[in-house]
């Protein structure tokens, strides 16, 4: 059976979500983690692919990126996921295929809606108990929203900007909202 078409728009925001096959762990260590954002630094901009919030876990990729177009968020998600999976096969002798199944593309439709997709990708090494702070987890684009930290991976989200008139006050801000995030349900 084919596989369904992909629905994608041009000015698109989407949260993308990529799986390592049988869950197993897809970053070892820092390296992994680090090729994978070279990776995304050079695809992404050369796609017109902005990236707003990303987390890496260690068997599963979050991003929320708003794409130009719907076919240079395909080729930049294709090269990103290949390129990457050509270099994890080298360095730990892997054989058969990494990703589960092709990335996932879920529309971000509004930007109320955008900000709690950022906030749920920047709290979910929180949820897995991995950290106890959002920003205590390295692979993730909390510290740049919670800290001010320059991160050249990330375009600012516009409902993250949105949320103060300085860097300090959407800090407050945003730290508020994860928190009342946290008290949610999952």
């Amino acid at each position: 059976m084919p596989r369904q078409a992909r629905i994608v728009v041009d000015d698109g925001c989407y949260h993308i979500l990529t799986r390592c096959n049988n869950r197993t762990a897809v970053f070892h260590d820092a390296a992994d983690f680090q090729r994978y954002g070279q990776l995304l630094l050079e695809y992404f901009p050369a796609r017109g692919v902005q990236l707003y919030h990303y987390c890496w876990m260690t068997n599963h990729v979050h991003l929320i990126v708003r794409a130009a177009t719907g076919a240079g968020l395909r080729m930049a998600m294709h090269g990103v996921n290949l390129r990457y999976a050509l270099a994890y096969k080298r360095r730990y002798s892997h054989t058969g295929h990494l990703w589960q199944d092709r990335f996932r593309s879920l529309l971000i439709a509004d930007d109320s809606y955008l900000l709690q997709c950022g906030a749920y990708v920047d709290l979910n090494p929180v949820r897995a108990r991995m950290v106890t702070q959002p920003q205590d987890y390295p692979w993730s684009s909390a510290r740049a929203y919670l800290q001010g930290r320059n991160d050249p991976l990330l375009s600012r989200s516009p409902s993250y900007l949105a949320l103060g008139q300085t860097g300090r006050a959407r800090q407050s801000r945003y730290q508020q909202f994860l928190t009342e995030q946290l008290r949610l349900p999952a």
